[in-house]
């Protein structure tokens, strides 16, 4: 179910499950939240491709991203070598520079994030 899941959302998005290194991801880690109020998805993109580019993409063991959106709220689907690589990029996050701006268009309260493993 799961995979049906991922696969589809490759598909929307165009995505695919690895990066340019041919690296294999053993860990999927989905990330969904809400629009902070007067947000929309036309806004939020350009702030979301500055975190994959500037963050998310420069950490050890990142394979690739996929994001989509909603009228009211935004999925990110990130694709990790090993667990240990994506909580230590969650553990830096607040560090980056555009997380601020990241952070300040989300309704933090609706965020969610569970991370599976790809079997």
């Amino acid at each position: 179910m799961i995979r049906a899941i991922l696969t589809a959302a490759a598909i929307f998005t165009g995505a695919t499950m690895a990066n340019a290194q041919n690296t294999t991801a053993t860990v999927v880690e989905i990330a969904t939240f809400d629009f902070a109020e007067g947000v929309n998805a036309d806004a939020f993109a350009p702030v979301d491709a500055r975190i994959e580019a500037e963050h998310v993409s420069q950490q050890p063991g990142f394979v690739s991203r996929e994001t989509g959106a909603t009228d009211t709220g935004w999925v990110a689907i990130v694709h990790w070598e090993t667990a240990a690589d994506a909580q230590a990029s969650m553990d830096s996050f607040a560090n980056a520079p555009a997380a601020a701006d990241f952070m300040g268009m989300m309704n933090v309260e609706t965020m969610r994030m569970t991370r599976y493993d790809i079997k």
